[in-house]
């Protein structure tokens, strides 16, 4: 049952910062392409790669905290499934150019993040 608690609290932080992120991007650069959805998926790509990396490699850790920060906080925080959405809508409002982008950015931008994460963390260890 702490499992299932801590991956709700983890996932209740993410959503609150993917929120608060989207938000942020679309006051600073307009609503017109979801980049809050895309700092989210690459930031979190990222973040997955680097503690995966650490906590395989260097550190001994709970498994309680690998469910905090994995399927918690970063199940919370990325947003496949507002990413699959705002595609959709790209392509219904026939912006097909917008959509390529979003589909590019997101799938090659988190794989690199994720790449960037492990490397980074074994950089520093």
């Amino acid at each position: 049952m702490l499992g299932v608690f801590l991956v709700a609290i983890g996932g209740g932080l993410g959503a609150v910062s993917r929120y608060l992120a989207s938000n942020w991007m679309a006051s600073r650069f307009g609503a017109d392409f979801p980049f809050g959805t895309l700092l989210v998926n690459i930031i979190g790509c990222f973040i997955i790669g680097l503690f995966m990396a650490m906590t395989i490699d260097r550190l001994n850790i709970s498994p309680y905290w690998r469910l905090f920060i994995t399927v918690g906080f970063l199940g919370g925080l990325t947003t496949f499934s507002s990413f699959s959405y705002e595609t959709l809508h790209l392509l219904q409002d026939a912006d097909v150019m917008r959509a390529f982008y979003n589909v590019g950015l997101n799938l090659f931008g988190g794989f690199f993040a994720t790449w960037l994460g492990f490397g980074f963390a074994r950089l520093i260890g």
